[in-house]
């Protein structure tokens, strides 16, 4: 086995030669393995273990067979206890669930107080049939299909491509031991119900599952690479603009595609969507509809569906008795004291300073609100002008207003009101710029 890992690293993985390897390690046979294996490729790696505290002595007694392994490999070991079923409850997730976010938030942790490259697991064939078989049974896409990556950021796996079979046989052989998990005896969980009962049934019926599997994962990932492609075509054509806040894609794009479900599924699962025929709805819906996952949200506007992140409400509101400067959510608004005029434009503008009235106030907008824009005739409500100019409906949400306590001064970035505007008789002038 010591030969096929190494060519398996040597054609797959080469750059864990040259690398900082963090190996997870429980204790159980895979990791305990991968460690010895690691050792024998004279990889430059340390242990991490976690201790969950969910089988009493059992954990304590994993945890301190680690340590002694560690000793014996002569590596560095990291241990954590970790109170899983406590923050399971805090945050409302499973013991699985809990246990998987407490691991993989120490272990980035680890690599950069420690200036280590990569995490190592010990996830093996067996593993990603398990892995296939749960995503198939709760309905799933090529991602799905696809299986556990072996390599997902920082996250390395130099054991997928090998059987259970094969690495007990390896630990047999070398006289290397290991702990068993009682926990992974018990049916109560799919997975291990999957490893119990279902997959030594298909490796009856099929001796060379495994190796069938692998193929087809290959084969999937082959056609992912086609579907990747097509999505950034399609993409590249429906994406009108894109900031930091918000990207805006072109209706009219996913009304050319066959299938626009499909694609519309790939572009938006990854921002926490799971009801795409909504997404699909949206399409045809009017102007102003809006639908949500738990951190973005869609919305309907004219011709575009406009994507931003679900935000805190934006009202703001902040009170000023003098001429000072401003800290707002679109950023400062600076108030300066100039000779001469120069050209309004939409982040500056120029006002006769004894026009204004304190207290000065700078907020969001608010029905009702109305002004005279400078340049326009007569008064004009907020609303109507946003919508004259085509502000978006995520954009109108983020306007702020600087006001005096009776009348708009400035629709900040967008136009001064004409009201207060410099004339021949103006005597001060005071520019205000947003920056």
């Amino acid at each position: 086995m010591i030969t096929s890992v190494k060519n398996h690293i040597e054609q797959n993985l080469s750059f864990l030669n040259e690398s900082k390897l963090l190996l997870a390690i429980s204790g159980g046979l895979d990791s305990v393995v991968l460690a010895h294996l690691c050792k024998a490729l004279y990889l430059d790696f340390s242990l991490a273990h976690c201790n969950f505290s969910l089988r009493a002595e059992e954990s304590n007694t994993d945890e301190a067979f680690v340590k002694q392994l560690a000793k014996d490999l002569n590596v560095t070991c990291y241990t954590k206890i970790f109170n899983t079923e406590a923050f399971a409850d805090e945050n409302k997730l499973s013991i699985q669930l809990a246990a998987r976010k407490l691991r993989y938030t120490w272990f980035e942790t680890l690599l950069e107080d420690q200036n280590l490259d990569y995490v190592l697991t010990a996830h093996h064939s067996d593993d990603n049939l398990e892995t296939i078989l749960i995503n198939l049974s709760r309905g799933t896409g090529i991602d799905g299909l696809t299986g556990i990556p072996p390599i997902n950021n920082t996250i390395v796996r130099p054991l997928l491509p090998f059987s259970r079979e094969t690495i007990k046989a390896y630990a047999i052989t070398n006289g290397i031991n290991w702990r068993e998990d009682s926990s992974n005896a018990s049916t109560k969980y799919l997975r291990n119900k999957l490893r119990h009962d279902v997959i030594p049934l298909l490796k009856d019926i099929n001796p060379n599952i495994l190796q069938n599997i692998n193929t087809t994962v290959s084969h999937l990932n082959e056609t992912k690479s086609i579907v990747v492609e097509s999505l950034k075509a399609v993409l590249k054509r429906a994406i009108t603009s894109k900031t930091e806040d918000e990207i805006v894609y072109n209706i009219s794009e996913f009304k050319k595609i066959d299938v626009p479900k499909a694609y519309i599924h790939e572009i938006f699962k990854v921002y926490g969507f799971t009801a795409f025929m909504d997404i699909v709805d949206l399409l045809d819906a009017q102007s102003g509809k809006r639908i949500s996952s738990k951190t973005h949200q869609l919305l309907k506007d004219r011709e575009t569906l406009i994507l931003t992140k679900i935000r805190v409400n934006y009202s703001f509101c902040k009170i000023v008795n003098t001429i000072e400067n401003i800290e707002t959510p679109l950023g400062t608004l600076i108030f300066e004291k100039v000779f001469e005029v120069n050209k309004n434009e939409n982040h500056s503008v120029y006002i006769d300073q004894d026009l204004l009235k304190f207290p000065l106030t700078v907020s969001s907008k608010q029905v009702g609100d109305y002004f005279y824009p400078l340049g326009l005739q007569g008064k004009k409500k907020l609303s109507k002008y946003l919508k004259d100019i085509k502000v978006s409906l995520i954009a109108k949400e983020k306007v702020l207003i600087l006001r005096t306590l009776d009348s708009i001064v400035w629709v900040v970035n967008y136009r001064l009101d004409d009201r207060f505007k410099v004339t021949k008789s103006t005597k001060s002038i005071i520019k205000i710029s947003l920056k």
